[in-house]
Order: C-alpha cells, then structure tokens, then sequence
C-alpha cells in the first residue's frame, strides 16, 4: 500500500482491513488482522492527519518528545497520553519506552549517534539499524515491550531513505502516531546528514484494527479523502541545538513554569512547535481562552490551526463544566 499522506495511507489500510481481514483474539481483546503488510508513504512530511477522527498533533508531538528526551517516565507521556500508565509495571516507568533504547541502549549506547556517524563515514552501508525490540523482552513478563524491532536508515541518490520494521501495529491507535515520530526522526537524521528526505516504509507483521474501534475508523472512512497538506519543511542545517531548546522549554511547560515566548531564542519553525506546547497546556485549563488565542496569533505557519480549533472546542467544553459546577455549588 502506498500513498502520499498518512490520511490517505489511513483510508487505503482501514478499507483493506475490513475487506480483507481475518479475525483473531488477543490479550488486548478481538480485532481484524492482516499479516505481512508494507506501507510506503511517499511523503514523510505529510505525517499529521487532518481528519476529526485521527487529528492528534498534540499527543503525537508529546510522544515524539517523549523519545528524544530519552526517558521512559509514566509522567512525562501521561501529560499528553493519559492511559499510557496502564501500560506501565510499577507506575512509574515504562519498560518498553523508546527513549532510552534509542539513546541509551544496554544502559550507554546511543543508537542514533551511532547511525549518523556511520552514514556520515559511509553513506551507501547497509548497516544504519536501530534495534527497539530485543530478544530479552521475552524472558520475563512485561505489560509492554516495543512493537518496533528496527529502524533502518539508507541514503541513496543523496536522499535519506527510512525503513521500519514491527512485529504488531495497531492501526488505529498506534499507527498513526507511529508514522509521525518515526518520519520526523528521518527527517532529522536527514537534516543532520545535509541529504533530502526520501521515502517511508512501513512494514507490520500483525497490523489490526480492534473491534473496539471498529466505528470510529468507519467514521475516519466516512469523512472521505482529506487535502493534501505537509508540515513545514524543517529548516536546512544542524537541528540539534533547536531540539535541545525545544525539550528544555517542554519540560518547563509540563512542570508549569511561566514561559514568554518573545524570549525563546530559536527559529520560527522549532517556536511553532513550542507554542503548540503551550497551546496545549492552557487549552486544558478553564479560562484559558484569551491565553490560546494570544499564542495563536503567534504562530508562523497556518497549518496547525485546525488542530487549535479542536483543542480550543476542548477547553470550551473544559470552561462550559466549571462553569456549572460553580452554579450548582452556589
């Protein structure tokens, strides 16, 4: 399956899983599944969906960040994925977290140094693999090991090609968010190797749609084929610096802290994403209407603001219950 946006990546998957799916049972419950499947998005860039039924620029930034952080922490991904505890052994960790796999691998590796350095020594290699899922998630029993076994990287014709591998995907839930964060890692490894981005792969060894969310991917369905419509190419030179800007300024969003925009030293593209950040969090807040507004006008690409206007029917609803709360105290 191949397909230019992840909405229409979506459309093509949903109607095939319903066609020709077969049904299997799981720990997680019934769904419809295809094994063996390839998904080739031909434009990284067009990773956010813009569909009301899978739009989820927020949770999908805050999972991405999750990553880059390095950490595995249940608070960190509970702020923008509340159920993610629940995968969780302690409740305060999550064993299968990406983060410290990624950069942190048997405790001292980092993972993606290592690729960037190997591609920069010798671009046509074939060995430019992140290894996520390891042998020794099945000796003991964990709520959660990763779905993804690797990430392998080419650049050919001085364009970085990115090739993922999972042994299980949910294609409602996690498909979608997949998508984004592995595709914007390419597009930082890209952008760190002076290469264009070329190509996603995708390939799934069980891709499955749960019976539970069998009408609200009819609904995706329903809402028909979106625009086509890519992020912002993200800016020519050294993304790091501005990476470590943008999770320094996260975290200090997520704790509460005070944060004026005007002072945050870092390019248009990088302040858009913190201002989401900040969207975000006073979008869950009553009263938070005038500050949502304010940050939105802030903003130096059009292309989030139907993703505002979710959060902002949100805090609406946030504002309209407190509300009456407050009559019926009184």
């Amino acid at each position: 399956m191949s397909e230019s946006s992840l909405d229409d990546l979506l459309q093509t998957v949903f109607t095939r899983l319903f066609s020709k799916g077969r049904s299997v049972s799981s720990t997680r419950g019934k769904s419809t599944e295809l094994i063996g499947v390839l998904l080739e998005l031909k434009n990284p860039l067009s990773r956010l969906s813009r569909s009301e039924t899978k739009g989820k620029l927020f949770s999908a930034l805050g999972e991405l960040l999750w990553y880059l952080s390095g950490s595995n922490e249940v608070d960190f991904i509970e702020y923008y994925l509340p159920r993610y505890g629940e995968n969780s052994d302690d409740g305060k960790t999550i064993y299968g977290g990406y983060g410290p796999r990624i950069f942190r691998h048997r405790g001292h590796y980092d993972q993606l140094a290592n690729v960037i350095e190997l591609l920069e020594r010798k671009s046509s290699t074939r060995r430019a693999v992140i290894q996520l899922f390891d042998g020794e998630d099945l000796f003991e029993h964990h709520t959660d090991i990763p779905c993804t076994c690797t990430l392998q990287f080419f650049v050919r014709q001085e364009m970085l090609h990115l090739h993922v591998n999972m042994r299980s995907n949910d294609a409602f839930r996690g498909l979608p968010h997949d998508i984004f964060a592995f595709t914007f890692l390419q597009e930082i490894v890209a952008r760190t190797l002076k290469v264009k981005v070329g190509t996603y792969k995708h390939s799934v060894g069980s891709l499955h749609l749960y019976d539970v969310e069998e009408t609200k991917a009819v609904s995706f369905i329903d809402e028909g084929f979106q625009s086509n419509i890519p992020m912002p190419p993200m800016p020519t030179g050294d993304p790091w610096p501005s990476i470590e800007v943008l999770l320094n300024v996260e975290g200090r969003i997520r704790r509460g802290e005070k944060i004026d925009i005007e002072k945050i030293d870092v390019g248009s593209y990088w302040k858009d994403l913190i201002i989401l950040l900040l969207i975000f969090r006073e979008s869950k807040t009553a009263g938070g209407a005038q500050v949502v507004s304010y940050l939105k006008s802030k903003l130096s690409s059009e292309i989030y603001v139907p993703y505002i206007a979710m959060r902002e029917r949100v805090l609406k609803e946030v504002t309209k219950q407190r509300e009456l709360f407050e009559k019926e105290g009184a």
